[in-house]
């Protein structure tokens, strides 16, 4: 009975965790500074941070998929912000630079980071902080090799015995990955 209260209230964890994350990707993206989104301002204070950079190594640093950064490069180049040249440190590619339009706009708007942050956790103690970071932490860890993990016990799911629907471990395995 105790398991069942426990899968009760991680299937509620699980709920809220989606339902913050697209509530966060679908406000952020809402967001424009100057025509620029969110993540085109992640881009280019990441230049302007350290220098000019290279597509994959923006998408990398950033967490953003490929066509992502591709995308908002588009945009950023588009608006006069920023200049796709050759790489300083590699002549094969192509790296984004920051051009001095794109400085004096971040410069403008050097706060819009501080209040964004003191928005979402402006309210909370030091004690909940140091909590939300430390589960935040938890959380990302348990996300290592997360596709893997869930295609291995796909796997093991499908293996089990012919028309019984496994255990009911894997039952419950199998209603949590069908969402």
């Amino acid at each position: 009975m105790e398991k069942n209260k426990d899968w009760i209230l991680m299937e509620e964890a699980d709920w809220h965790f989606r339902k913050l994350v697209r509530r966060f990707v679908k406000e952020r993206d809402k967001i424009s500074v100057e025509g620029v989104s969110l993540p085109g301002l992640l881009i280019l204070k990441t230049i302007e941070r350290n220098g000019e950079q290279r597509l994959g190594d923006l998408a990398e640093v950033l967490d953003f998929t490929s066509g992502a950064v591709t995308a908002l490069c588009d945009k950023l180049e588009a608006a006069g912000f920023a200049v796709r040249q050759r790489s300083r440190t590699d002549r094969r590619s192509i790296a984004l630079n920051i051009t001095e339009r794109g400085r004096k706009m971040l410069l403008r708007n050097q706060e819009v980071g501080t209040c964004i942050i003191d928005l979402l956790f402006g309210t909370f103690s030091q004690e909940e902080l140091i909590q939300q970071i430390h589960y935040f932490k938890r959380l990302n860890e348990s996300l290592v090799g997360f596709s893997e993990r869930i295609d291995e016990l796909v796997g093991h799911i499908s293996e089990g015995p012919a028309g019984k629907g496994g255990s009911p471990a894997s039952r419950r395995n199998r209603d949590f990955i069908s969402y």
